[in-house]
């Protein structure tokens, strides 16, 4: 999980940052929620009842994780601290060279692994542009990917903290409850690089036929 977090942040600083510059497709940016649900759903039903509580605790320890990126807005420019679990290995001049090529104003590798990002608040709205599209295109393809079977559509708030899915079914599959994580990440990804962090992000399944709703989750609630 840490790594396809990982990937995640560092697919969608780099794509995103060159779309401010080249208009690349926001389809780039964030892998799809099947991916990451998938996953979580196969690693679970693998799993005995114990593991699956520790694997659980241990997905969730690594979506808090993405708590430390630090958003610094000021005055012209923002400022994006990310963990170096999340940077990998990378040398000043590769960041000075993606700085370049992004358009932005610097990139800095920190002593402890870390990495700064500044841009200025038009290229910080490009990215949070992009980054809703991508996120809303991965929600359109979560109805029709086949990796769930029950769910017809999903839809989304503003700002990611409230998703709405609807459902074929009177009771929800492993791979649709499973699916909270892939939203949970996107809702805390989308909060983190606006600079406000959610306190909960909170899932509606809703029946497709009676619209009523068969079940909700709260990240909030999660793990305990």
């Amino acid at each position: 999980m840490k790594r396809t977090l990982a990937s995640v942040v560092s697919v969608l600083l780099c794509a995103s940052l060159v779309a401010c510059g080249t208009a690349a497709p926001a389809s780039s940016s964030v892998p799809s929620s099947s991916s990451v649900a998938a996953s979580a759903a196969s690693a679970s039903s693998d799993a005995s009842a114990s593991s699956d509580a520790s694997a659980s605790d241990t997905t969730l320890s690594d979506l808090d994780s993405l708590g430390d990126i630090e958003v610094d807005k000021n005055l012209f420019d923002v400022e994006i601290t990310v963990p170096a679990d999340f940077v990998g290995e990378t040398t000043q001049e590769e960041l000075d060279a993606k700085a370049k090529e992004s358009d932005i104003h610097s990139i800095t590798l920190n002593e402890d692994g870390s990495a700064t990002y500044v841009m200025s608040k038009a290229q910080h709205k490009k990215v949070l542009e992009e980054l809703s599209a991508s996120i809303n295109e991965t929600l359109a393809e979560m109805s029709t990917s086949g990796d769930f079977p029950t769910i017809t559509n999903v839809s989304a708030n503003d700002d990611f903290t409230n998703f709405t899915v609807t459902v074929s079914a009177d009771e929800l599959g492993l791979a649709e409850s499973m699916s909270v994580i892939g939203l949970y990440m996107y809702g805390g990804l989308y909060g983190i690089f606006s600079g406000q962090t959610p306190d909960n992000i909170h899932v509606d399944f809703v029946n497709a036929d009676s619209g009523e709703v068969i079940s909700s989750a709260d990240s909030s609630e999660a793990g305990k």
